[in-house]
């Protein structure tokens, strides 16, 4: 049995991924002959990672979910200790993120190696965090927990609307952001022209 506060949180993983391998790929590709839709669809990917993982998905895992692991499974505090680091490293991370970009778009190519350098080490460090979230604490949880920490998980993690999994409650001012996202971005993500359609920069 898979327990719906799992099923969600592996989707927003398996979203978040999908977005930063997108962000890649706009980065790679550059701003071309579009500088305005390119660093657009940039600042809406930065929004949406600083606004939904950073302020919902973060916090339910910190409150919730890790004490209630640490209860059943003490041996993995070392893990949770980093990944509670990572979550207090993350927040600032992407506002970072945030900052370079704009410096590139209102500076010119001068700022750009900053930004290239800092979203791909935090392409790194993210999915690493998720790496260890599914491999090492997921399976101590399912193992661990009773059945009145699922209902309180679940029930906790089912309010959740991260536009990008499309499968939970929808939120109209996350869906604008998705909809903004979606039409500019290259797949994984969107349904804009891919890297191999793309001129690169």
């Amino acid at each position: 049995m898979t327990h719906e506060c799992l099923r969600i949180i592996r989707d927003e993983h398996t979203a978040l991924a999908a977005m930063l391998r997108s962000l890649a790929m706009m980065v790679a590709r550059g701003p071309g002959d579009e500088p305005e839709r390119f660093f657009d669809v940039l600042r809406a990917m930065l929004f949406y990672i600083d606004e939904f993982p950073e302020r919902l998905h973060h916090p339910k895992e910190s409150n919730l979910l890790f004490p209630k692991i640490a209860r059943v499974a003490p041996a993995v505090m070392p893990t949770i200790e980093r990944l509670e680091q990572d979550h207090l490293r993350g927040e600032s991370a992407v506002r970072e993120l945030q900052h370079l970009l704009l410096a590139w778009e209102l500076l010119g190519e001068a700022r750009k190696p900053a930004f290239v350098e800092a979203a791909r080490s935090y392409t790194e460090f993210y999915l690493e965090h998720m790496r260890l979230e599914e491999a090492v604490l997921l399976p101590q949880a399912e193992q661990g927990l009773n059945d009145a920490d699922w209902q309180e998980l679940d029930a906790a993690f089912s309010t959740n609307c991260d536009p990008l999994t499309g499968q939970y409650p929808r939120d109209p001012a996350y869906d604008r952001l998705f909809t903004r996202i979606v039409m500019k971005a290259p797949a994984p993500i969107g349904l804009g022209a891919s890297t191999a359609q793309a001129n690169v920069r």
